[in-house]
């Protein structure tokens, strides 16, 4: 008899998502940058069916454009707000606008919510996390009770020195921030997913959802993805397609691949073969 899984219950919600003992049915965040409106940042916030979206605290408390009304713009009952520490320099400076963070979350009524993006960038050009900053930033954070969240280049030592730290992902880019290049740096983030034992979000570069679909086949346990989707076309439109391709990816790192293979492997069966 030939039996087949059950599919009573969506796959997503059998493998959650776990960060800072809060649980998350969806592996894709999202951000708030870069939309030509508020409307399309929520149509797509809802197509992406995103639990977690990303906050640039920097930019909320001075209402730079595009972020004028975001906090009335998003359901926080819904969505978990991820504030981050964009537009930071210094390890200093990031500790200080991480605190800010947390007292945002509370304005959107997440009394409890400690979380923190860390970025630490000091590279205006290139913008490139900066690893030392960074490490001294997440000890201090974690420290003061912080989920630290910390982007970084996919340096598999500093990913483990972060673990170390208390850090509750770690989060290596694909390639830089806005550039669309994809996974530039698999053999790395494949090193680092390899030796995790916290989540690992690859965030940065990924520009479509065929790389996407890669990342979480890699065995990545979530993305972030942003201008991939605020500076699409159809922003919507490739919010959802992110979203089916983080889903299926995840399926099919579950699922496991077949072996690859020198020479060709017939799939028909050589057994019973009629005669020539």
């Amino acid at each position: 008899m030939v039996t087949t899984a059950s599919t009573s219950e969506p796959h997503t919600h059998r493998d959650p998502l776990v960060i800072g003992g809060r649980s998350f049915r969806s592996r894709l965040m999202t951000g708030t940058g870069k939309y030509p409106s508020l409307a399309a940042m929520q149509a797509s916030l809802k197509a992406s069916d995103c639990e977690i979206v990303t906050v640039a605290v920097r930019r909320v408390q001075s209402q730079a454009a595009g972020h004028l009304g975001l906090l009335e713009a998003i359901d926080w009952q819904r969505i978990w707000m991820l504030p981050n520490t964009a537009g930071c320099a210094t390890a200093e400076e990031a500790i200080r606008v991480a605190r800010l963070g947390r007292e945002l979350a509370k304005l959107a009524g997440q009394e409890d919510n400690c979380f923190v993006k860390l970025e630490v960038i000091p590279d205006t050009r290139h913008l490139l996390p900066d690893p030392f900053g960074t490490l001294a930033a997440a000890e201090q954070l974690v420290k003061e009770g912080f989920t630290v969240l910390p982007y970084i280049n996919a340096d598999p030592l500093l990913a483990k020195r972060l673990e170390e730290a208390g850090c509750a992902t770690v989060m290596p880019l694909g390639s830089p921030i806005g550039s669309g290049q994809g996974i530039r740096n698999a053999a790395n983030i494949a090193l680092i997913i390899e030796n995790a034992k916290v989540p690992v979000v690859v965030d940065a570069g990924i520009g479509v959802p065929s790389e996407a679909a890669q990342a979480m086949e890699m065995g990545a346990d979530a993305l972030l993805i942003n201008s991939a989707i605020a500076l699409a076309g159809d922003p919507p439109a490739m919010a959802r397609a992110m979203a089916m391709a983080c889903e299926a990816g995840r399926s099919a790192f579950h699922a496991g691949r077949l072996p690859i293979r020198t020479n060709a492997n017939p799939s028909s069966p050589e057994v019973g073969r009629v005669g020539s």
